[in-house]
């Protein structure tokens, strides 16, 4: 899919009120949709099957509007009839509505400092399959000949018909720039720092991209598939070779002026609180003994039991308990999540030893976040950016 041929501009005319800095829509395969009609993809993509009185009653529209809006959207193609459910009614019957899965597809990257994740996703959110790969350089050529060769094969086996790829979605360590969308990367993406990450890739991979934080991604990932599910507000810690986050309240994304909401690691004074994160422990490992050469390794092989292992609970508890008490002391989330590359034992291991500080009067605690593991399953950072892609640009 070339790159002059696969979009044109949405034009203001076509949305009543679309999201902000609209990117570019197929004509040809994706039509722009109202901000109505994004609001009932929305809902049906967040609640599975539902009647078509209950969509009226969600998004507070006439029943006549919401038939006539969910008739252009099964014309369309993004919705369907399902099985006739129950109407709320005792002993009737009406006919549902869902999301068709093969509407559109997207694809999710996680950049990561050593490997790199890909995801496919379909139009209902389901994760199709995904692929890691164990990288030994991550400079552009090496990367991007990876992305197309993982990307190919998935495509080859889960998407027949090519035009229903909607575009790729980038999660990548580092912060935003001022005014740009250009990210400070960790020196070990040299190569990718302040650099205009999404056009040089829409030329190498010939897909419309969107390029996100890796930790906004991984925290949208969770809110899509983990504790979002029944959390509309945490705060997510991205522990893999660094340390990143994300905030979600009320079920979005909260990014900030310059997109750099929930860099967690910048609460720690330079040089005073160790960072928790693997790459430290991996160097406590192999002090002990494990030959553990890269993250990647690490996350493979770990056992909740190596030597080493307690040094780092020891050395990150005070690092964590810091960044978690901040993040409920600004936010008042209802849960704070610890994910990322984290192995789930290691994250069971740590939480218990975390401390969220309080002042208490008159002996009471004020209500706290409880801290979780992270529920979703697989790279969160390639899932979330993934989802975010359709997420932004269909449902509302």
């Amino acid at each position: 899919m070339g790159r002059d041929n696969k979009v044109i501009a949405l034009h203001k005319s076509d949305v009543e009120a679309g999201p902000v800095a609209s990117k570019y829509f197929r004509r040809d395969t994706f039509k722009p949709s109202t901000e109505a009609e994004r609001a009932i993809l929305g809902l049906v993509f967040r609640r599975g099957p539902i009647t078509q009185l209950e969509i009226a009653n969600e998004v507070d529209r006439s029943q006549q509007t919401v038939s006539r809006l969910i008739a252009r959207l099964i014309e369309r193609g993004s919705l369907r009839q399902g099985e006739r459910i129950s109407s709320g009614k005792r002993g009737q019957l009406s006919t549902s509505i869902e999301i068709v899965p093969n509407y559109a597809y997207s694809f999710g990257v996680a950049i990561l400092w050593d490997a790199l994740a890909v995801t496919v996703m379909d139009f209902s959110g389901a994760v199709l399959d995904k692929r890691l790969t164990v990288m030994t350089l991550m400079t552009h050529d090496e990367v991007v000949d990876a992305l197309r060769t993982m990307i190919e094969e998935l495509s080859e086996q889960w998407l027949p018909d090519k035009s229903r790829i909607f575009g790729v979605g980038v999660g990548i360590p580092g912060t935003f720039m001022r005014e740009t969308r250009q990210l400070n990367t960790p020196l070990i993406l040299e190569e990718w720092a302040n650099m205009d990450i999404e056009a040089v890739l829409e030329d190498d991979l010939g897909l419309p991209v969107w390029v996100e934080n890796d930790g906004n991604a991984a925290a949208i990932g969770e809110s899509l598939v983990g504790v979002g599910r029944w959390a509309k507000d945490f705060v997510y810690l991205y522990i893999a070779t660094g340390l990143g986050g994300g905030v979600i309240l009320n079920g979005e994304l909260l990014r900030g002026k310059h997109g750099n909401a929930g860099e967690v690691a910048q609460l720690l004074p330079p040089g005073i609180y160790p960072h928790p994160n693997l790459e430290l422990l991996r160097k406590l490992v192999r002090k002990h003994g494990q030959k553990i050469g890269t993250v990647s390794e690490l996350v493979e092989k770990f056992d909740v039991n190596w030597r080493g292992v307690d040094e780092w609970v020891a050395q990150v508890r005070d690092s964590l308990s810091l960044i978690i008490s901040a993040a409920a002391a600004l936010l008042d989330p209802e849960v704070i999540v610890i994910g990322g590359r984290i192995p789930r034992s290691l994250a069971e291991k740590v939480i218990p030893h975390i401390e969220i500080y309080d002042q208490r009067r008159r002996s009471d605690s004020r209500p706290l976040p409880r801290v979780v593991v992270a529920e979703a399953i697989g790279d969160t950072a390639a899932i979330g950016a993934a989802a975010l892609i359709l997420n932004d640009y269909f449902f509302s």
